[in-house]
C-alpha cells in the first residue's frame, strides 16, 4: 500500500496534557521546534496521509488556545476536536473519541499519535499502517530501541524476532527478567477501532497515577486472544517526545539540522551549520551562501546565488536571487528583488520592497516603502510610507516624517530624484521625477518635477567672531 488514504482509516492525536515538567504556562503542545508548535508538526504529518476530516485532536489543558493554533493553520480545515475536560491518563483521553463517536460510524481502523512527538515521519505513519492491515491486527504498537531504554516502558514480544506482542510494561513494574529490554513503547499505536472501544472500558485506575492507561488495552486484548503485534522505528529520534526543555531543545536541534542538510543536498552552501538557526519551512536556491550564525525563519524564500551574511535575521520574506545581505541586516516580512544589495545592519520592517539592484545600506531602516529599480539609500536614513522611483538617490540621514501625530501619511518620490544628505521630508509630499533636494533642507511642500528645492536657512558668516570671541576669554582669564 502506498502513502495515499487508505479508506476507514482515521488518526486522533493527544494533545491534552499540560506538561508540567516544562515548568511553562503554555500548553505542552504549543512548544516550538523549527519555527512551528510539535503539534502542528504531527498535524502536517497526519495531513500527508489523511484528510482532515480523518483527523480528530484530543484537547484539553487550555484547550481553546490548542483550537485556535490549530484552526488558524492553512491545511486543518475539518479537523474535529474532541475535550478530554480532566485529563485522567491515555486511556480517558480515548474514551473520550469514543463518547464523541457514539451515534455516528467511526474509522474501522484508528492510528493513535502524540502531540508531542513532532518528528514522526509521514512514511512512518503510512509503514505502521501498511504493517497493522498486513497483519490483520487489533492492535500495532510502534517500537524503538535507544541507546539507554531507562524509564520508558517497554514492548514484551511473544519470542525474540516474533511480530506478536504479549503487553507494555512501564518501568517501575518490569519483572527481575524483564530489565534488559531494548525496546520501548513509542506510545503511538494502530487499532481496529472496534476492538479498541469494546476494551476501553475494561480499564481501570488500579495504579500508581490512578489513571486509565492505553498501554493496558495490549494485555486485555491478548488476554481476548486478539492479535496484537510490535513494528520498530528506523529512528529513535523520530519517535521521542519531549517532556522538559531540554528535551524540546534536544528535537529542535535535530529538526534543524535535518533541514540544512536538505538543503546543502540541494546545492546550498551552509558554512557552520550547527550556529545557522533555519526553520523547516524556508526555500534556499542553490548556490546561495549561508555564512555562520544566520537566522531564516517562517515563510522565507531565498532564491540563487545569494550571500547571507553573518547575524542576519530574514523572517517571512522573499529574495530574489544574486541579493547580498551584509552582516546584521534584519527582514520582516519584505522582498527583495534581484541583485539588491543590504546592510551592513540594514532594518527592512514589514511591507518593504526593495526593487532590482537597489542598495540599502549602513544602519537604513525601511517600513511599508517601495524602493524603485537601482535606487540607492545608503546611510542612516529612515523611509517609511513612501514609494521610491528608479534611480533615486537618498542621502546620508534622511528622514521621512511620515507620522502627523494622528496618521501615517505618505511620501512620493519619483525617478532619478536626488534628495541630499541630512533632509527632512515632511509627509504628504511628493518629490517630482528629476527634481533635487539640497542638503540639510526641511520640505514640506511637493516639489515639481526638474526643480530644485531648499528649506534651509541662509547661513550667515561673521569674519573674526571666533578669534574675538577666544581673544575676550584669553583676557577675562588673565584678571
Amino acid at each position: 500500500m502506498s502513502e495515499q488514504h487508505q479508506p476507514g482509516f482515521g488518526i486522533a492525536i493527544m494533545a491534552a496534557g499540560k506538561g508540567t515538567r516544562l515548568k511553562s504556562k503554555r500548553p505542552k503542545v504549543l512548544h516550538e521546534i523549527g519555527g512551528k508548535p510539535l503539534l502542528l508538526h504531527v498535524l502536517d504529518a497526519a495531513l500527508a496521509i489523511v484528510p482532515a476530516d480523518a483527523i480528530t485532536v484530543i484537547i484539553g489543558h487550555q484547550a481553546e488556545t490548542v483550537r485556535s493554533t490549530v484552526e488558524a493553520a492553512t491545511r486543518t480545515a475539518g479537523v474535529r476536536f474532541v475535550l478530554q475536560a480532566e485529563q485522567r491518563g491515555t486511556g480517558h483521553a480515548l474514551q473520550q473519541v469514543k463518547a464523541a463517536f457514539a451515534g455516528l460510524t467511526p474509522p474501522e481502523h484508528l492510528l493513535v499519535l502524540s502531540g508531542d512527538v513532532p518528528l514522526i515521519r509521514p512514511e512512518t505513519i503510512a509503514a505502521i499502517r501498511d504493517f497493522h492491515l498486513a497483519e490483520h491486527a487489533a492492535m500495532t504498537i510502534l517500537t524503538a530501541i535507544p541507546p539507554d531504554p531507562t524509564g520508558y516502558g517497554r514492548v514484551v514480544r511473544k519470542s525474540p524476532g516474533s511480530s506478536e506482542a504479549l503487553a507494555i510494561v512501564e518501568q517501575k513494574s518490569l519483572a527481575p527478567d524483564q530489565q534488559n529490554l531494548p525496546e520501548i513503547n513509542s506510545g503511538i499505536y494502530a487499532f481496529q477501532t472496534a476492538s479498541l472501544f469494546s476494551h476501553l472500558d475494561q480499564l481501570d485506575t488500579d495504579n500508581a497515577h490512578g489513571e486509565f492507561y492505553l498501554t493496558d488495552v495490549a494485555r486485555l486484548m491478548v488476554d481476548a486472544g486478539e492479535r496484537v503485534v510490535a513494528f520498530a522505528a528506523d529512528d529513535i529520534d523520530e519517535v521521542l517526545g519531549a517532556n522538559t526543555i531540554v528535551e524540546i531543545m534536544h528535537l529542535d536541534a535535530a529538526l534543524r539540522l535535518t533541514t540544512a542538510k536538505r538543503l546543502m543536498a540541494s546545492g546550498v552552501t551552509i558554512f557552520r551549520p550547527e550556529t545557522c538557526v533555519i526553520d523547516a519551512t524556508v526555500e534556499v536556491g542553490p548556490d546561495t551562501i549561508l555564512e555562520p550564525f544566520v537566522q531564516l525563519l517562517g515563510t522565507t524564500v531565498i532564491g540563487s546565488d545569494c550571500r547571507i551574511r553573518s547575524y542576519s535575521v530574514v523572517q517571512d520574506s522573499i529574495l530574489g536571487d544574486r541579493v547580498l545581505l551584509r552582516n546584521g541586516c534584519i527582514l520582516d516580512s519584505s522582498t527583495v528583488a534581484d541583485d539588491a544589495l543590504l546592510g551592513p545592519y540594514a532594518h527592512l520592517r514589514p511591507a518593504s520592497h526593495i526593487g532590482k539592484g537597489a542598495h540599502v545600506g549602513n544602519f537604513v531602516e525601511t517600513k511599508k516603502a517601495t524602493i524603485g529599480e537601482g535606487s540607492k539609500a545608503n546611510h542612516l536614513s529612515y523611509i517609511g510610507d513612501a514609494v521610491v522611483g528608479d534611480g533615486v538617490n537618498i542621502g546620508a540621514g534622511v528622514i521621512t516624517c511620515n507620522y502627523d501625530g494622528v496618521n501615517k501619511n505618505q511620501t512620493t518620490i519619483g525617478d532619478d530624484v536626488f534628495v541630499g544628505s541630512d533632509s527632512t521630508l515632511v509627509a504628504p509630499l511628493t518629490l517630482g521625477s528629476g527634481s533635487y533636494v539640497a542638503a540639510g533642507s526641511c520640505i514640506t511642500e511637493d516639489v515639481p518635477s526638474g526643480s530644485l528645492a531648499l528649506g534651509r536657512s541662509r547661513q550667515v558668516t561673521k569674519e573674526g567672531w571666533a578669534d574675538r570671541k577666544r581673544d575676550a576669554k584669553l583676557a577675562k582669564d588673565n584678571l
